[in-house]
């Protein structure tokens, strides 16, 4: 799994590439919370992501929680046909943002 960085003015884009499963999920998870505590936006580009565990799907669930506590926004942008039934399965494609693009993450609001 890598990931690029970037800041959009008031709010952090993370793009994954690779599997996000219980290999990388604390690397993850470090990420994500400390983007949350930083910007009050947070879009998470999916399109790179091929497969996603249980462990990963806990790390977002969390880093969304953080948000909601800050009163932020946590969106996940351009997710793929496997990702999603997974999101679908544990019942979370109601809970989470979900985009199309990072573009338009960026302008969703929770």
């Amino acid at each position: 799994m890598r990931y690029r960085l970037t800041d959009e003015g008031g709010a952090i884009v993370i793009a994954f590439e690779g599997d996000i499963d219980l290999e990388c999920s604390a690397e993850v998870r470090a990420l994500l919370l400390d983007c949350v505590s930083r910007e009050p936006v947070v879009v998470v580009d999916m399109s790179g992501v091929a497969v996603i565990d249980s462990s990963g799907v806990a790390t977002f669930l969390e880093a969304y929680q953080g948000a909601r506590k800050k009163e932020g926004t946590f969106v996940l942008a351009a997710v793929g046909e496997t990702v999603l039934r997974v999101l679908k399965l544990a019942r979370l494609d109601g809970v989470f943002t979900l985009a199309d693009s990072v573009a338009e993450g960026l302008h969703a609001r929770d």
